[in-house]
């Protein structure tokens, strides 16, 4: 999906036909008033502003006539300054509502460039629809072209270039996730990771099942053995020329998960075509990373099965070993996230980076515990703060969750190294997730110190709104935390 173009110009002239044009509204002593703003408000100065219903709730939005045939879009801005956050969310939200045109000028009060760039990176992510899959209904029609901001502050071509690339990588993500399981398999998930990936940059290797035997990869091939349809391991690199650090990223990439013989309930299950959000996710990073000429070394592990139940599929009590020949005990199949990503943490390790950051949608309690707007953050300390001070940076919203030495006794095993889950224990599921996952970073599993500082993103929560769209954020996969992972490389790079 294109981002329309974007256009900043200095000064209003004249009112078009077919163009909409839109206008700040505030509060002042608790009247409702027009915002400060570039554009010419004359036509609107004896409207009784509440009795149109406009509203100053941020992002609420009422059209009117303007002159010449023009529209206006009266949007409410709250009563406080705008932040770098909300101007971005406005940007969204105006171009998502206002799709229908082809035309959107904007008249929001900037104070600097990057007051504009986040008008114009809003308008990029807010213009997405999904309608691949409408037959005879229609889906939203997208018929934006153009997005003008009447400032004084232009962007640069850098900032305007990185917008469109990031709008990209966010919406390569979405297009992936929100594919049916039926079209989009692990097969068909490598395959579509190699084209986007051609001619950025980044070299693409894919395993096949005879590789991930030859490779020792138990997690991947043990979720993978119950689907007809094989599993695989995508390895992306991004080598530069310059840049001394190296960042590996690790996504889960579960195409669909039925929980295996642990089978869901018919009510859990849909929506586990979203299961490979984590995948997607640091895919897409990785491209824009390098498409974007970032100096960091890049390597992703993207770690893909189906977790489907048949006379094939690995059985609770059954015993795996994983790429660092740690042996695990499945108790739950449904527990199958981490076991794919033992493998990929493990093979991230060995080339032994900087950092590794994995992306996941791990655990169903991570939204219990923080509801549908915040991913859970766990992790060596200094690698956490730069997830937590990236995510802040592109206002995407996570929290950091504790790794509780004292939970990690419920995933002993009898028989193997480690159990994948502790059967009935409904305590800390979301910081288990990451106790289990912290044994495959280096060699800790040995009780050994490494040089590796890690931190895991869950995603269960943010990868998938099932609500209205709201700012940047639309309905459906949300493509959330790949500006975050961008962020990322630009920090330590």
């Amino acid at each position: 999906m294109t981002s329309p173009k974007m256009v900043a110009s200095g000064k209003f002239t004249n009112f078009n036909k077919n163009t909409v044009y839109v206008i700040p509204v505030t509060k002042k002593s608790d009247k409702l008033v027009l915002g400060a703003t570039p554009i010419e408000t004359s036509a609107l100065t004896t409207l009784d502003l509440s009795s149109v219903g406009v509203s100053v709730e941020l992002e609420q939005l009422v059209r009117l006539p303007a002159p010449n045939g023009a529209t206006y879009a009266l949007v409410g801005v709250g009563q406080k300054d705008l932040s770098v956050h909300d101007l971005r969310n406005l940007g969204a939200a105006v171009a998502r509502k206002l799709s229908s045109f082809k035309d959107i000028v904007i008249g929001l009060p900037t104070k600097d460039a990057a007051d504009t760039t986040a008008i114009f990176e809003g308008a990029a992510l807010g213009t997405y629809a999904h309608n691949a899959y409408k037959g005879l209904t229609k889906g939203t029609e997208i018929k934006l072209q153009t997005v003008t901001v009447i400032t004084s502050h232009k962007p640069s071509a850098a900032a305007l270039n990185q917008i469109n690339v990031l709008a990209e990588g966010v919406n390569l993500t979405r297009d992936l996730v929100n594919m049916p399981g039926r079209d989009l398999y692990p097969e068909s998930l490598a395959k579509a990771v190699q084209s986007a990936a051609k001619g950025s940059g980044v070299t693409v290797q894919i395993w096949a099942e005879d590789r991930l035997a030859k490779e020792g990869l138990g997690g991947i091939l043990g979720v993978g053995q119950g689907s007809s349809r094989g599993p695989r391991l995508v390895k992306l690199e991004y080598k530069p020329k310059v840049g001394k650090k190296h960042l590996a990223l690790v996504g889960k990439g579960i195409t669909f998960d039925t929980g295996g013989l642990s089978l869901k309930p018919s009510i859990s299950m849909l929506g586990m075509n979203f299961d490979m959000t984590g995948a997607a996710s640091v895919a897409a990073a990785t491209i824009a990373i390098a498409k974007l000429q970032l100096p960091i070394r890049v390597t992703a592990w993207l770690c893909i099965a189906e977790n489907m139940p048949s006379s094939t599929a690995q059985r609770p009590n059954d015993v795996i070993k994983a790429r660092n020949g740690m042996t695990i005990e499945v108790l739950n199949t449904d527990a199958e996230g981490r076991l794919v990503l033992a493998d990929g943490l493990s093979l991230a390790s060995e080339a032994k980076p900087d950092y590794i950051v994995d992306v996941a949608t791990l655990t169903g309690a991570v939204q219990i515990a923080l509801g549908n707007r915040h991913a859970g953050l766990m992790g060596d300390q200094e690698a956490v703060d730069i997830v937590r001070d990236a995510a802040e940076e592109v206002g995407e919203l996570v929290w950091q969750l504790p790794l509780a030495t004292d939970l990690r006794s419920l995933i002993e095993s009898d028989i193997a190294d480690i159990a994948n889950v502790k059967m009935g224990n409904t305590a800390g599921g979301t910081i288990i997730g990451g106790l289990f996952l912290n044994e495959f970073v280096g060699n800790r599993a040995k009780g050994e110190t490494d040089n590796i500082k890690w931190a895991h993103l869950d995603i269960a929560a943010t990868a998938h709104n099932a609500g209205s769209a709201y700012g940047v954020v639309p309905k459906g996969a949300t493509g959330s935390h790949v500006r975050t992972l961008v962020a990322i490389a630009k920090r330590i790079g």
